[in-house]
């Protein structure tokens, strides 16, 4: 706060610095690869998907309608991210040497990006003019990786092509600058020490930079052989925020180096990314096996869901993972993320029935085939004594509400059981939440007498009640937007205040997939019904929850119709604000 921006397309400098510090903190108390995970994590969740459709922006926008739209996870994650390549460009030192003499020169200052760059240019030596463009053009870059492997010389070949999609008001796209940390994993599994550009040999990969259309890479003075090709492990700590392609690789090869990476990946990132790759592969392929219905679908479902079993087993299994990281490996991929993916892909629309149900399945055959090694771990993860918020007992919780959560997809008594037990008896709300959750999202026996006993016991809490209202807006079971709509009659909901309002609409809106999209389109008219409700009291809030309706292209027809029909809707209100105006016009676009 020592120093100010100077206008407001300056807040990406600001936030930017602010959210990567925030994140770097976080890094050092507790697990640098589980925090670095969950940033990626919502990075994709939230800005990715900002970044790929109708309300796409630069990181620092030209030009804007409504101010409080400004406040979007574009500036804020995707300006951290840019400030965190800087970082791994230049290094940790002269990134601290940049950043002291940018305090120097502007402390009391009202600053801009322009001031801030040229700190980091006048220590580096380097012209960053390239990488600015990151600040000025919107999208999420991809970067399609070719390998040829000489198996006579030993020698791996990799070729880098970027390529971003048009998006509003930019339809051609420049080259970035994008710092790919790359390694290599051996046969073995062993890590291999790759020559940096002055030859000399490290561990922990190479800096690729990737500043043209296309670039090629060769790595020498590899153990020759046929079976000796080693796997590339390529943007290690998500060093660049991209989206990566494989051009080249059969499904059978990339299985199997998903597998490896998995198993071996000295990068704590790539290994989660390895087994979330393996899931959505995984989920995808039951999807398609259901829609085929053709003979031995079942045999290839089985099979597929075996293959995911076999490799969370082994990391389980692993003494050296941390257990908050093997708690994010069984956290399969939300069904908007899955969403994503098929519309990314571009060969066909999302179902969002379909997806649940085939991301249900995959939970239920991993609960099933991995019933024994679930409890066990539930019970080895319990931290005896009083409540302790370390790492090391925060990491222990994780992966035991994550057990919890899938031993109850079976329905079995003594899951439930389980899951009573330890809501009854929890002494923190990281225990007690997850429990509420797994009894309401089943609909076991009880869990409404659960919610009741909750509410009671936090009723005067605003903000615990708010998880309340979450754990009911999100449940998939079929009944969902009935309750929803019950709970906003409850005397604790006052929908004027935004943190209720989001706890419940909002929460049903974006993090309940398939109930919001359910093909009658009650979803969405509910929806629409409060945002023109709130909009006149509450015109940001309202914005921001509009954007529930930004994927709207990625479904098939009847929904796109549905929801257009809404979009529509809402513009047509009188007196509408400029904030959900500008918002719901972006998003619809050109129309339907």
């Amino acid at each position: 706060n020592r120093i100010t921006c100077r206008d407001w397309f300056q807040l990406c400098l600001k936030e930017g610095l602010t959210v990567f510090r925030d994140q770097k903190f976080t890094e050092d108390e507790r697990s640098a690869a589980v925090a670095r995970i969950d940033g990626v994590k919502a990075l994709r969740a939230r800005q990715f998907r900002e970044d790929s459709g109708p309300l796409a922006h630069p990181v620092r926008p030209e030009s804007y309608v409504e101010i409080n739209n400004f406040y979007t996870a574009t500036v804020y994650e995707k300006g951290a991210e840019i400030v965190r390549m800087l970082h791994t460009l230049l290094g940790p030192d002269l990134y601290r040497e940049a950043l002291d003499l940018y305090f120097e020169r502007h402390d009391g200052q009202a600053a801009t990006l322009e001031q801030f760059l040229a700190c980091f240019e006048a220590v580096s030596g380097r012209n960053l003019q390239q990488f600015k463009l990151w600040w000025t053009q919107s999208g999420t870059p991809r970067v399609t990786v070719e390998e040829r492997w000489d198996d006579a010389a030993g020698v791996l070949s990799m070729t880098l092509s970027q390529s971003t999609p048009p998006t509003p008001g930019q339809p051609e796209k420049a080259p970035l600058v994008l710092p790919l940390l790359v390694g290599l994993i051996d046969g073995d599994g062993a890590e291999i020490a790759l020559p940096g550009p002055d030859g000399k040999r490290a561990p922990g990969g190479r800096l690729c930079v990737l500043d043209a259309p296309k670039k090629a890479w060769r790595f020498e003075g590899l153990k020759p052989g046929a079976g000796a090709r080693p796997v590339l492990s390529i943007n290690r700590g998500f060093s660049a925020p991209v989206i990566i392609e494989r051009k080249g690789a059969s499904a059978a090869r990339l299985a199997a180096e998903r597998a490896a990476l998995l198993a071996h990946d000295s990068d704590p990132f790539n290994r989660w990314e390895a087994g979330r790759g393996l899931a959505v592969e995984t989920i995808l392929g039951v999807m398609s096996d259901a829609e085929g219905a053709a003979e031995g679908a079942a045999r290839s479902m089985s099979d597929r869901c075996g293959r995911l079993a076999n490799a969370l087993a082994a990391a389980l299994r692993d003494p050296s993972l941390d257990p908050s990281f093997k708690a994010l490996l069984f956290a399969l991929p939300g069904e908007d993320e899955l969403a994503g993916e098929i519309a990314s892909a571009g060969e066909r629309k999302a179902d969002p029935d379909a997806i649940h149900a085939a991301r249900t399945h995959v939970r239920i055959s991993l609960a099933e085939t991995l019933r024994a090694a679930l409890t066990e771990t539930y019970h080895a993860m319990a931290t005896p004594g009083a409540y302790d918020p370390c790492a090391e007992h925060a990491g222990k919780r994780a992966l035991k509400n994550v057990a919890l959560g899938l031993l109850t997809q079976l329905r079995e008594d003594d899951a439930l059981e389980l899951a009573q037990s330890q809501y009854s008896g929890a002494d923190n709300m990281t225990d007690r939440l997850p429990a509420l959750t797994a009894l309401v999202h089943v609909g076991a026996p009880g869990h409404e007498e659960a919610l009741a006993q909750f509410y009671e016991s936090w009723r005067d809490d605003s903000l615990v009640l708010g998880k309340w209202f979450g754990v009911q807006a999100t449940t998939p079971l079929e009944d969902a937007l009935d309750r929803v709509r019950l709970l906003t009659e409850h005397p604790a909901f006052e929908w004027r205040n935004p943190n209720k309002f989001r706890a419940l609409i909002g929460a049903f809106a974006m993090g309940n997939t398939v109930n919001f999209h359910r093909k009658d389109g009650a979803g969405y008219r509910f929806l629409t019904d409060w945002l023109l409700k709130l909009d006149p009291v509450n015109p940001q809030t309202a914005a921001k929850i509009a954007g529930a309706f930004e994927t709207w292209r990625r479904y098939d027809e009847l929904r796109r119709d549905l929801i257009c029909d809404q979009l529509e809707r809402i513009l047509g209100a009188e007196g509408l604000s400029k904030d959900v105006t500008e918002i719901v016009t972006r998003i619809l676009g050109d129309g339907r």
